[in-house]
């Protein structure tokens, strides 16, 4: 059976058993991630006759979608809700109006398995997804410039936070005169990501890139990073070819013009899709307290030797992170880039949370009122 041949209206119980007997066979949505988990999932919308698709692309209101029949162009206005955590995204898995709707529709987007969220610049308080139904998160960090530990941390806990597998790969490795310095560079990135896989690559000379591809073999990987960080030189070393624009770098300072405008999503050759991204000047946080906690498992372990529960490690007695400051074993950049991601995490969420709002004022007023009652003390001390 054709799926280009489809009725708009809904076929019988028979017919649809026919097609997913005749999807399962041929599986034409296999090469971007389809299995027999989505397919249940879509099993409901195939008795309407709606066809399975992933979204390759969302541009104005419209997005492609790769379906069983091609390629095809739809219209978006039904999966677009008040709330922007549930607008439709590259990576979604979708159903879609089968031929001869005109336009067609994206008529609802299948349950996500992962999502890669981030906090909008905006003053609303609003999440942007970057991409959906993601397995391998891919930081990438240009090596033409000083590494940014600090914003590596920050990328990494967006990624945990997405349910994703973190990998941060340093680009341009062969700007970088010796391999020994690449090492210990690895070796520095490593330190801020316990539990990630750091590699060294470079789309010029190869390096790297066929360990790469082994791992985005394996699912659906989203490219991330800065400007200038080469994400779409590497998209172009995995895909084989030049598929994306890449533009130099700026002498001056190592970065880069945006070439990548929307998030698309690609096949690649030796199996995996990839969905490329703009660079991201901003990565602020969105409820990621968990992956905070992930990308700083250390300082989460040492916690649960504080004296105190809700020790802040900041000058309470007994506390375990600061005695680990103390004796050199946590380096104390670490521990202020937590207290800062945490700070900004809690801040996020209480903008959203009325609760939380009211517990942090209270936490506020128990901390100045212990503040001045210690400055009080201090004072009579010394008269």
């Amino acid at each position: 059976m054709s799926f280009s041949s489809l009725p708009g209206s809904s076929p019988s119980s028979s017919s649809a058993s026919a097609l997913s007997s005749a999807f399962s066979s041929a599986h034409p949505l296999r090469p971007y991630g389809w299995d027999a988990e989505w397919e249940a999932e879509f099993a409901p919308f195939a008795e309407r006759g709606l066809l399975p698709g992933r979204v390759l692309r969302v541009d104005r209101g419209l997005c492609d979608v790769v379906t069983p029949a091609g390629t095809v162009r739809a219209d978006t206005e039904f999966v677009v809700p008040r709330d922007p955590m549930k607008v439709v995204c590259t990576g979604d898995w979708a159903a879609v109006d089968p031929e001869g709707g005109n336009p067609r529709y994206v008529r609802t987007l299948l349950p996500r398995r992962t999502a890669f969220v981030r906090s909008t610049s905006s003053k609303r308080s609003e999440g942007q997804i970057l991409a959906a139904n993601v397995d391998h998160a891919i930081v990438a960090v240009s090596l033409a410039a000083e590494l940014d530990l600090g914003r590596i941390e920050r990328f990494l806990a967006l990624a945990w936070e997405s349910g994703a597998q973190p990998l941060v790969v340093l680009t341009k490795a062969d700007l970088v005169p010796e391999a020994v310095t690449v090492s210990h560079l690895v070796q520095d990135v490593e330190t801020a990501a316990p539990g990630v896989p750091v590699l060294g690559v470079s789309a010029a000379t190869g390096e790297g890139v066929d360990v790469l591809a082994a791992i985005a073999s394996g699912g659906t990987s989203v490219l991330l990073g800065q400007s200038g960080a080469g994400k779409s030189t590497l998209a172009n070393a995995l895909l084989g070819e030049d598929v994306m624009d890449v533009r130099a770098t700026r002498d001056v300072d190592g970065k880069g013009r945006h070439t990548t405008t929307t998030r698309n999503l690609l096949v690649l050759p030796g199996g995996g899709v990839l969905i490329d991204t703009p660079g991201l000047r901003g990565v602020g946080l969105w409820d990621a307290g968990t992956g905070v906690g992930q990308v700083f498992a250390e300082i989460e372990e040492l916690a649960g030797g504080c004296r105190f529960h809700d020790c802040a490690h900041t000058a309470e007695p007994g506390c375990a992170v600061l005695a680990a400051v103390d004796t050199g074993t946590l380096p104390e950049r670490r521990l202020d880039s937590y207290r800062k991601l945490m700070r900004e995490n809690q801040w996020i969420v209480a903008k959203t949370d009325a609760r939380l709002r009211a517990e942090l004022r209270r936490d506020w007023k128990r901390k100045g009122a212990e503040g001045r009652a210690a400055m009080e003390a201090k004072r009579g001390r010394q008269v």
